[in-house]
């Protein structure tokens, strides 16, 4: 049983092996299918129609991806490692709608979390490197979500004070009828989007709105400027040499390390 569970093992979360390989893409078909007909499903006219082939194909797909997740615990040397790596919270995420929608209604629809678990793609193609520069992106936006956050607050405090100035400005007339539907307009109309539901229709009001507009364009700019720094100073500290033995940061002149004394090749 041992040689059994270690050879399903290499076949389901391996790639090296024709039979790994074969596993993956046929996950991967299958995933793209049952997405596919997710989509269809919620357009009214298919759904009345055929129904019951929506039914019977969500459970079919969520029945093999059930038996593929607890296969993959049972064949895994650690099996809670997987159940609360990245990978193994998606695949979870993945079934669990269909058996949520026996008690609520219409979650199933949230099935198509399994796109997520199109990213074994770059691990069957071996562009193993791309994940690397995912990696890299996240690193920057975890090292910048205090620059972020703080920027976050501040604007959160200027759309409230815009919202509550527009709500006295305009009025319940205008249709800023109270100051957290001022807030939203503000916040609509600071990031540029523009909705169009609701609009000022005083001269002031429309002056004001005008200052928001112009303003809105470089605020959006800033957390942009932010995160792109940081991507840049992460690939200088991952392009710069290191030390063979104690990984310091080293000039690529020098024979040997300043902090350990190695010499370096």
């Amino acid at each position: 049983m041992a040689g059994f569970k270690k050879k399903l093992y290499k076949i389901i979360f391996g790639t090296d092996t024709k039979l790994g390989r074969l596993f993956d893409i046929i996950l991967l078909w299958a995933i793209l299918l049952s997405i596919t007909i997710v989509i269809f499903e919620s357009l009214k006219s298919l759904r009345t129609e055929y129904t019951a082939f929506f039914v019977y194909s969500e459970w079919v797909f969520t029945i093999l991806f059930t038996i593929e997740y607890f296969t993959r615990i049972w064949v895994s040397p650690k099996p809670f490692k997987y159940i609360f790596s990245a990978l193994g919270i998606v695949d979870l995420l993945s079934i669990i709608p269909t058996y949520i929608s026996l008690a609520l209604t219409g979650t199933h629809f949230l099935i198509v979390i399994r796109a997520i678990r199109l990213l074994r793609v770059f691990r069957i193609l071996k562009l193993n490197y791309l994940m690397g520069q995912g990696e890299l992106i996240l690193l920057a936006l975890k090292v910048s979500f205090r620059k972020i956050g703080v920027f976050l607050f501040a604007i959160l405090n200027i759309v409230v004070i815009i919202g509550a100035i527009m709500y006295v400005v305009e009025g319940e007339a205008n249709g800023f009828d109270s100051i957290p539907r001022s807030i939203y307009w503000a916040i609509v109309t600071i990031t540029t989007v523009g909705y169009g539901d609701i609009s000022p229709q005083t001269p002031l009001g429309q002056f004001i709105s005008s200052i928001i507009m112009i303003v809105g364009y470089s605020i959006i700019a800033i957390p942009t400027g932010i995160v792109s720094a940081e991507i840049a100073k992460q690939n200088y500290k991952k392009d710069k040499p290191k030390c063979k033995n104690c990984e310091v940061e080293i000039n690529s002149k020098d024979k040997f390390c300043s902090n350990c004394g190695i010499k370096q090749e």
